[in-house]
């Protein structure tokens, strides 16, 4: 390859405007950056669903609801929102369905090539962190899941914002219906729960969000994993549940 003449910076300054640098654009820096901003204001992301995760000493208990919403209608009612990613580990779903379809896709490929390079199964913080990567590429627009597992190290849930940050929690919540389901964790979490009794209490956080939020509902969704593995069902009746 030559090392480009003054000519062809000249002719570069020439078709990009004066003062030009062949790295641009940088953040900030596209044409209406600034009117595209004001119009967006403080507005925050979207995600028409409820999902909580909850880590006790044996095992992490993640629960949704199973709703989809388009805009004002409810596209569907029958929606399974975990999904098993991994032997010891699953991941919810709170935002862009296509974009979470891609995602779970693209995380399970990832564990089985870990697991048949290197003959072991990838920790949870070396899946939290793939799953942070592969957010922050921007792939995937608009997903905001709860990753939730066991490894060596024991029980772990982390949740993931839509731009890769990724914090460990001892109980975390997405969504619209996010509040609702809060309140109910804040008061009933303990670190010393069982198995049994943090299903009970993720039931309850996802019910009293189903009560108030309207893009949530129509059951829950509740998986259970421990270092046996992975165990989803579904329930339309909540008090299956609790």
């Amino acid at each position: 390859m030559r090392n480009p003449t003054s000519d062809d910076v000249s002719n570069l300054d020439s078709l990009n405007g004066e003062h030009s640098d062949v790295f641009s654009p940088e953040l900030g820096e596209f044409s209406n950056a600034e009117q595209r901003a004001q119009q967006m204001g403080d507005k925050e992301t979207k995600t028409g669903t409820t999902t909580v995760g909850l880590k006790t000493e044996d095992g992490v208990v993640l629960a949704t609801d199973m709703r989809a919403s388009l805009g004002r209608m409810v596209s569907s009612k029958d929606v399974q929102k975990v999904e098993e990613i991994h032997p010891r580990g699953a991941l919810t779903i709170a935002g862009s369905v296509s974009a979470a379809q891609s995602l779970i896709s693209s995380i399970r490929a990832e564990v089985r090539l870990y697991e048949a390079r290197r003959g072991e199964d990838m920790s949870m913080q070396a899946l939290s962190t793939l799953m942070g990567n592969f957010l922050r590429s921007g792939a995937f627009y608009i997903v905001q899941p709860i990753l939730g597992g066991v490894d060596d190290d024991g029980p772990h849930i982390y949740s993931i914002d839509p731009a890769g940050s990724i914090l460990e929690e001892e109980y975390t919540v997405t969504g619209s219906g996010s509040q609702y389901a809060l309140g109910v964790l804040e008061q009933e979490y303990n670190e010393d729960l069982s198995l049994e009794e943090a299903k009970s209490v993720a039931a309850r956080a996802i019910k009293s969000a189903v009560e108030r939020d309207l893009a949530s509902g129509n059951g829950i969704n509740v998986c259970v994993v421990t270092e046996d593995g992975v165990e989803v069902t579904r329930h339309k009746d909540f008090d299956e549940v609790l």
